[in-house]
């Protein structure tokens, strides 16, 4: 896969750098940085970053299980492809929406893992979603941002003509003040609101956009299939804590009624295995799955994932994890004391 190509076609929205993690980028929107300072995209991967784990090598056993199922999706490994959208507005535009997010889609499906699709400002940054979601015959989350009722129920129906299974509604999506700059509205809903409209989908619906055990539990009682645990990827509110931070406050909350994703600030096998062992069903990957799009279309997000889960078998093995059931808080090193 090629950095210099990745960074000619997304010229200067993304510096395709070493490491994903927010410097660079710092206050970059449109374009692919977190909001403001960036603090919110830096706090996601220092704060995972700075879990250490436990190494176990007396193992009896030599290849661990990756497999996990989600909502009726059996997955190579607990990875799904989170939601980027919008190539022109955040991406420099080197690549054509329907390219890109059906490399994206392909490559996902291709590696055993879901893809989901994001929503945008201009109808043809959705519909090219939902055509990627039909070419993999439903295997794939669309995300529709929480707009009115006539814009979202319009959206809704098109995803589900796609074949789509499960969808997903990135309710932090009310903080994204882009959209308000180009005259689009999303709606604030009450709680009651919200369970009416999850209760008029006729398939699971993923919340994302939790960041505290309240809301969680909001998302349950409103009727939700799941959560992800995200902060828009540092992209809406300054200052706010890492998912990594808040995860084990939210899993004890859920108390397993429902499954939980993250998201943010995930760059590696082993991140993946902190965040399952912090409680998380799965993660989601968004900006490095992206980048590969750029790098090699469809065979560079396979090539990266399939290394991913390298990876996380690896480290799955050097922490004495026979399988994903069995990553649980024992793998987090916490120093003793004296």
């Amino acid at each position: 896969m090629s950095d210099e190509k990745a960074r000619k076609l997304m010229g200067n929205s993304c510096k395709v750098c070493p490491v994903c993690n927010g410097v660079a980028c710092a206050g970059q929107i449109p374009g692919m940085g977190g909001t403001g300072t960036g603090e919110g995209f830096i706090n996601n991967f220092t704060a995972l970053k700075n879990i250490k784990l436990n190494m176990k090598v007396l193992n009896t056993f030599s290849i661990p299980n990756t497999e996990v199922e989600f909502l009726d999706f059996n997955l190579s490994f607990p990875v799904i492809g989170a939601p980027v959208a919008s190539v022109d507005l955040n991406m420099g535009g080197g690549l054509s929406e329907e390219i890109y997010i059906d490399s994206f889609m392909k490559g996902c499906f291709d590696a055993g893992v879901l893809g989901s699709t994001g929503d945008g400002l201009e109808d043809f940054v959705y519909q090219a979603g939902f055509k990627a979601i039909k070419n993999v015959e439903g295997f794939g989350i669309p995300f529709i941002k929480p707009w009115e009722d006539k814009i979202f129920y319009k959206k809704l129906n098109d995803a589900l003509i796609s074949g789509a299974k499960v969808i997903g509604i990135d309710i932090d999506a009310i903080g994204l003040t882009v959209l308000r700059k180009f005259g689009l509205a999303t709606k604030m809903r009450t709680h009651e609101e919200l369970k009416t409209l999850i209760d008029s989908i006729p398939v699971p619906v993923i919340l994302k956009g939790i960041l505290s055990p309240e809301e969680a539990v909001t998302a349950i009682q409103a009727g939700a299939s799941a959560i992800v645990v995200s902060n828009h990827g540092g992209r809406i509110l300054d200052s706010c804590p890492s998912t990594a931070q808040v995860l084990p406050q939210i899993v004890k909350a859920v108390d397993k009624q429902i499954p939980i994703l993250v998201d943010g600030g995930v760059r590696s096998g082993e991140d993946i295995l902190k965040m399952i062992a912090l409680g998380a069903d799965a993660v989601m990957i968004g900006r490095p799955v992206a980048i590969s799009v750029f790098k090699d279309t469809e065979s560079g997000v396979r090539d990266y994932l399939v290394n991913l889960k390298d990876q996380f078998e690896k480290a799955m093995i050097l922490t004495g994890c026979h399988s994903v059931d069995e990553i649980d808080s024992r793998v987090i090193y916490k120093e003793r004391r004296a």
